[in-house]
């Protein structure tokens, strides 16, 4: 089914059928990718006097109880309040849902002893174009990212200056296949997420981040529609599915 979307003043045709979902799904257990020194997601059964939710153990229906994070085990977006005293809503700071993206595959270069994506890496990657939405690949790309156990691992993030960059192009949504987009141990200084959110200046409170994302190989460079949408949770954070469109060429 195309459809036609209207991006500010052009419209970008779409294949609604041909969706490319780079969300990672929870699941219960270990082999859920962790981050953030928590345990793995749970899906159980509810029990209740006597009572289990389980059509296999006797009940007439399946009916699980879930205890996950969603900054730790998953695709998740998050809004300003991630950072801020005072309460803010990705469900509803996040008010529009199709963006013209731009995915970008980068290999973190060494700094001082870490791993990072850097302004001259991201200014090398986007050119002069124009995005509302980046979507960073890293290098190596594996399957692996949907189940990795990242505590302790210092995995790469962004520099301070490289979230400053995508600021000045006006990008409003960022998307990385890590999870998160400040070093792990920081003593709290949140460098980039404070930078893209303008944390000490006029709020930008519609603008959005998105970790653990898995932006398949066979997905590549280039612009695409992105569907971005959460799960209506009151919170600085939701689980998501973000979903990449090809913009069919005329």
């Amino acid at each position: 089914m195309i459809a036609t979307i209207k991006y500010r003043t052009k419209n970008y045709p779409i294949d609604l059928s041909k969706p490319l979902d780079i969300s990672i799904a929870i699941k219960g257990g270990s082999e859920n990718v962790t981050a953030w020194y928590v345990d793995p997601p749970e899906i159980k059964a509810h029990e209740e006097d006597g009572f289990v939710g389980k059509v296999s153990e006797g009940a007439s229906i399946n009916f699980n109880d879930i205890a996950f994070n969603p900054h730790a085990h998953g695709t998740h977006t998050e809004c300003v309040g991630h950072i801020t005293d005072e309460f803010h809503s990705v469900n509803k700071n996040l008010k529009q849902y199709f963006f013209l993206a731009e995915v970008i595959t980068i290999a973190p270069e060494m700094l001082d002893g870490d791993f990072v994506i850097s302004k001259k890496q991201l200014k090398y990657a986007l050119g002069n174009k124009k995005r509302e939405a980046v979507v960073i690949r890293t290098l190596p790309n594996l399957s692996q990212k949907k189940s990795r156990q990242y505590s302790h691992s210092n995995p790469p993030y962004l520099t301070q200056e490289a979230a400053e960059f995508l600021v000045e192009k006006e990008v409003g949504h960022l998307l990385v296949d890590l999870p998160s987009v400040d070093k792990e141990k920081d003593n709290g200084a949140l460098v980039a997420h404070k930078a893209f959110w303008n944390f000490n200046g006029k709020l930008r409170k519609n603008a959005t981040i998105t970790e653990f994302v898995y932006v398949p190989n066979s997905v590549g460079d280039g612009s695409y529609m992105l569907n971005l949408q959460v799960a209506p949770f009151e919170n600085d954070a939701s689980p998501s599915r973000p979903v990449l469109y090809e913009i069919i060429k005329k």
